[in-house]
């Protein structure tokens, strides 16, 4: 029976922000157990660009602030498929001098910025999609932020309110920021918060409404906890396989809303376990059910969920997750097509999927899309199903380099 203690790499999400935040403090910052993948990594080139000094020191990243001062910088910035690196960066650059260009690869040309463009440019920056599209490139004319109070849709991203929150302290007016319409994926909204405060700025919201006040992040040592979406590939694993599974890096009370994922296998029949060891998920004996659930919080681990749907008994509905038509793919459609491949029944939502669980599945090649949590979730179907192959599997790197080291250990464990 597999039983696995595991640690996974740094949460993706609180590294961005936390590299984000420490390179407008003031002083030098030390981001303990950081990751290190693709986006990362572009992210902190890009504010190397910018005259952000970045070093490795024994595990960590020394971010050497500079007090909110942003230079000039030379030649084009290039973010890949990071969206998150790309939004942060367009406020970022505002605060600046001058023009910055940002861009991306041809999927992050498809990938929608424009209320975030329209929010600065509102707090009066020049802010231009360059192709007209509402999309990337963009074209930013750094000149400090006015602050004040400006209106935000963010039924798109919740991406554009978190940089809008990272760059507000150093605006010239204590800024409001009013939610125009619902705000998808608030969890990551939470973390930003709570990273600013670390930081010294506390924020605070009533009733759709954030409001900052001027001021500046303070030199910090920071610990980024585990990723909680790479861990739901492992307490996935356990859940299809019956196996037990303790991802050690994942505090009980994680910052992240993605650790709710072990709770959701906790509704499907799992046994889930928090405590000073981590976070455990034993899958159940009898088989997993399936469940109805709104993941408007979690999109991340939506492809993780749908794949372990497959495997429980009856219907699993999986609503309110239309944004994940506009992440690295449209995941949607890909998790559909790919359950299709290898014999599942599925259908698609506008937003979001309906899952017949406990049919029997077949190996088959699994598209990736270039999409890292594609391919991971699909791994996990590979653990009941022979004959899954993943389509490059070197996609995984956008988050997760040592994805497939670590996940031999779970194959290797039921094997035993």
């Amino acid at each position: 029976m597999m039983d696995v203690k595991i640690t996974v790499p740094g949460s993706k999400s609180i590294t961005q922000r936390a590299i984000a935040v420490a390179a407008l403090a003031d002083g030098t910052s030390r981001l303990i157990g950081p990751l290190e993948s693709e986006d990362t990594l572009l992210f902190r080139k890009a504010l190397s660009q910018l005259g952000i000094f970045i070093e490795d020191a024994d595990g960590s990243w020394l971010v050497h602030g500079q007090g909110g001062r942003i230079l000039p910088a030379g030649g084009e910035i290039f973010m890949g498929n990071n969206g998150t690196g790309m939004r942060f960066l367009a406020s970022i650059a505002a605060l600046g001098e001058g023009r910055y260009v940002l861009t991306g690869t041809e999927r992050m040309a498809e990938r929608p910025i424009e209320p975030l463009l329209s929010a600065l440019r509102a707090w009066g920056a020049g802010a231009l999609s360059l192709r007209g599209t509402g999309c990337p490139p963009v074209a930013i004319e750094g000149r400090g932020l006015e602050g004040g109070e400006i209106s935000l849709s963010a039924g798109l991203s919740s991406q554009y309110l978190s940089s809008l929150l990272i760059v507000a302290p150093y605006a010239r007016k204590a800024a409001r920021i009013r939610l125009d319409g619902p705000l998808v994926s608030r969890p990551y909204v939470d973390i930003t918060l709570s990273v600013m405060a670390y930081f010294g700025v506390e924020a605070w919201e009533d009733a759709g409404v954030f409001s900052i006040p001027r001021g500046a992040y303070h030199a910090r040592e920071y610990r980024v906890e585990g990723d909680a979406s790479s861990a739901s590939y492992f307490w996935a694993g356990a859940a299809v396989s019956g196996g037990r599974v303790t991802v050690t890096n994942i505090p009980e009370k994680a910052l992240q809303g993605d650790a709710a994922f072990a709770d959701i296998l906790g509704l499907m029949g799992c046994s889930v376990e928090k405590g000073p060891e981590g976070v455990a998920v034993q899958g159940p004996k009898e088989g997993l059910s399936a469940i109805e659930i709104d993941m408007g919080s979690w999109p991340d681990v939506v492809p993780t969920l749908a794949v372990t749907a497959a495997f429980a008994r009856g219907r699993t509905v999986i609503r309110n997750v239309a944004h994940l038509r506009i992440k690295e793919t449209d995941r949607i459609r890909a998790v559909a097509a790919e359950l299709v491949r290898l014999g599942a029944d599925v259908s698609e939502l506008p937003d979001g999927l309906v899952i017949e669980g406990g049919r029997g599945l077949h190996g088959a090649r699994i598209r990736t899309y270039d999409d890292h949590r594609i391919a991971m979730a699909f791994a996990v179907a590979g653990l009941r199903v022979p004959g899954v192959e993943i389509e490059d599997p070197g996609c995984v790197k956008k988050s997760f380099p040592g994805f497939w080291d670590l996940w031999r250990r779970l194959g290797s464990s039921i094997a035993e």
